[in-house]
């Protein structure tokens, strides 16, 4: 089995960061070395990567993307292939994406479905969280089956009625067969049944441009939706996780119940971070290109959630990947906002997006690691499989160069769209060499990765894990020579 050591770098982990060889062996880590202290115990043909001034990070994973997504009568443009190979080029080294079951049907067949789809294409591992559209006997039924097979967390929807909405009662029901099975429930939390009047009444004035899609979801929606999802998760004792949070007034129930020591975590996504409410009004429906759910938001919003990120009350960066090209897609939309489908192209860009918050001071680079590998991984049952640099662990990681400087566009991005939500944004920072399961799947910008490398990664259940706040008793996995 081929050996690599990635020598001269900066190890950064989420327990610390220090000067470190890594040695990897295989598909895995074998052990985290003094510098040059390797030679004297490698023995045998080894190829050596040169992380010198680099920083070496455990492989990304994006525990939120949509690859080939029904939506409105079309697709999510890219494929496994195509988004796999799009999320390695950002250093992602793992997806979680999600399963759908039909309504009328069994999640399990939405499973089954799913599996085809990514099975033999993707460039990098993969598992799936389980979107719940039909809350029957049937699929509560099914849950503990589906936790035994590795996916072990499982989404609904206070928004969508007709679609993927279900009511509080399903809702209830869902939490407690969660709980009893060891499972996580991912919440949309938005008020769907009052976005639909605000839509209703928008359509009968006459108002039918993009800026209308964020109007017609307010933010005090999305604050109602995860305060009472919330207060149904603690009926049921059962971990509750916020997906794609975007307003001050979601972030401050989430805060409230964290304070009071529920299992509560949110999730944000990269534009909710950067990209401003104001994109959704351009003109020739160019605002169509900035439609997605929860709606972008005002810069209010933004800094309280990077003060969250910083705080630990938002617990993960994801991205929501779920692109739709502008032409032939996004256009769908014109004269009439609700046809347009909604999501933003991003599976490329979140670490570098997010390590901005480094560069800016908003975060620790130790935090920056948490937030996009290591705590999605003891969230969702990867760790210390994935999300860490320990031996032992799989050799999914990233020499990663603060020094590159870019700009960011659809000219240069490997994302299946014609846009991007990010043009013309120079960030600092930029992935150099990615490394999934041992094998170099990006060398110093070079992709050699391959459809099929990825494997599909059974999960474990929910454990009880409360995730502390940044420096408050956080495990260490940062270790130099030996096993742990």
């Amino acid at each position: 089995m081929s050996r690599i050591l990635v020598e001269r770098g900066v190890a950064v982990t989420s327990g610390g960061s220090m000067a470190a060889d890594v040695l990897i062996d295989g598909e895995r880590i074998a052990a985290l070395l003094a510098p040059g202290s390797g030679d004297p115990v490698i023995r045998g043909e080894v190829r050596r990567i040169d992380a010198t001034g680099k920083l070496v990070v455990p492989g990304g994973i994006d525990v939120h993307t949509h690859m080939e997504m029904p939506f409105g009568g079309t697709y999510s443009s890219d494929t496994f292939a195509t988004g796999t190979q799009a999320a390695a080029w950002g250093g992602t080294t793992t997806i979680v994406d999600f399963a759908i079951q039909p309504r009328g049907a069994s999640p399990r067949q939405g499973l089954e479905t799913w599996m085809q789809r990514a099975d033999g294409k993707c460039a990098i591992d993969y598992g799936f969280h389980m979107i719940l559209s039909d809350v029957t006997d049937q699929a509560l039924k099914e849950m503990e089956g589906l936790v035994g097979d590795g996916v072990t967390s499982f989404k609904l929807f206070m928004a969508y009625p007709g679609v993927f909405y279900s009511d509080d009662g399903q809702i209830l029901r869902a939490m407690q067969t969660a709980a009893a099975t060891g499972a996580t429930v991912m919440m949309h939390a938005e008020n769907g049944i009052a976005i639909d009047v605000l839509v209703e009444q928008a359509l009968a004035s006459g108002l039918t441009d993009p800026r209308m899609h964020g109007a017609t979801r307010p933010s005090v929606l999305e604050g109602e939706a995860t305060h009472r999802a919330i207060v149904l998760a603690g009926l049921a004792d059962c971990p509750l996780y916020i997906v794609h949070l975007s307003a001050a007034e979601a972030l401050a129930e989430v805060t409230t119940a964290r304070d009071a020591g529920q299992p509560v975590f949110a999730e944000t996504c990269p534009q909710y971070l950067f990209l401003d409410e104001g994109l959704m009004s351009g003109q020739d429906l160019e605002g169509a290109k900035y439609v997605c759910s929860p709606p972008l938001r005002s810069s209010h919003h933004h800094d309280m959630l990077w003060n969250g990120l910083g705080s630990d009350d938002v617990s993960v960066v994801a991205t929501d990947h779920c692109p739709f090209c502008f032409k032939d897609q996004k256009e769908r939309g014109r004269g009439d906002f609700t046809k347009i489908p909604n999501g933003l192209p991003g599976v490329e860009h979140r670490l570098d997006l997010v390590y901005q918050g480094v560069i800016a001071g908003r975060l620790t680079l130790e935090r920056w690691v948490e937030l996009t590998a290591t705590t999605p991984a003891r969230l969702f049952g990867l760790y210390p499989r994935k999300g860490s640099l320990l031996p032992g662990s799989d050799a999914d990681l990233v020499v990663y160069d603060p020094a590159k400087v870019r700009t960011l566009g659809a000219a240069s991005h490997h994302m299946a769209v014609d846009y991007s939500a990010y043009e013309g944004m120079q960030i600092e920072g930029g992935v150099e060499t990615v490394i999934s399961r041992g094998e170099v799947i990006l060398d110093n910008g070079t992709f050699r990765g391959r459809e099929g490398h990825g494997r599909f990664v059974p999960r474990t259940p929910f454990e009880g894990l409360s995730v502390p706040r940044p420096g408050a008793g956080r495990k260490k996995d940062l270790v130099l020579g030996g096993t742990k």
